[in-house]
């Protein structure tokens, strides 16, 4: 997979979720944050980081460095994804599902906020188990790097559009 330059794009930043973390060590409790940041251009880029950190605008930063090393392309078919398709990581797990125009966004906020940097205008979704935040992200970044496009297979396998169809 190529690497994709994130100079060149305009990208936008969402603050998915914040959380306060504490280690506990011989003289008390140190506190830090930790911040999960979804980066997208919303034409089919995005991107996920995690910034960990004791303030959280340093947090933040560090989870868009991040996030903008961890870009990836979501093939977009007029306004929805080309086929249904389901990602997994950890115990999270999404369910994406290509929608009529005019649909909307269909999805809870953890998945909707990835959904809408990638530019995607139109789908349902659907968290089956986990609604851990961080690992229903990487799932729904697992079901967009597997989406494939018929003109993508028809190129794998050496045939036509028409003879994938």
């Amino acid at each position: 997979m190529t690497k994709i330059d994130f100079t060149t794009l305009d990208l936008k930043e969402n603050v998915v979720n914040t959380k306060r973390v504490s280690k506990t060590v011989k003289g008390g409790r140190i506190s830090r944050q930790s911040v999960l940041v979804v980066v997208g251009d919303g034409n089919g880029h995005v991107g996920y980081g995690i910034g960990k950190s004791s303030e959280t605008p340093e947090a933040i930063r560090k989870a868009i460095e991040e996030a903008k090393k961890n870009l990836i392309e979501v093939p977009i078919v007029n306004t929805t994804i080309p086929h249904e398709i389901i990602g997994e990581f950890g115990a999270g797990k999404v369910l994406l599902k290509p929608a009529a125009p005019g649909t909307g966004i269909i999805a809870g906020g953890t998945v909707r906020s990835v959904i809408e940097m990638a530019g995607i205008k139109d789908i349902r979704s659907k968290c089956l188990r986990s609604t851990n935040k961080i690992n229903v992200v990487k799932a729904t970044f697992e079901a967009l790097k597997s989406l494939r496009t018929a003109e993508q297979v028809a190129r794998m396998r050496d045939k036509t559009v028409e003879e994938i169809l």
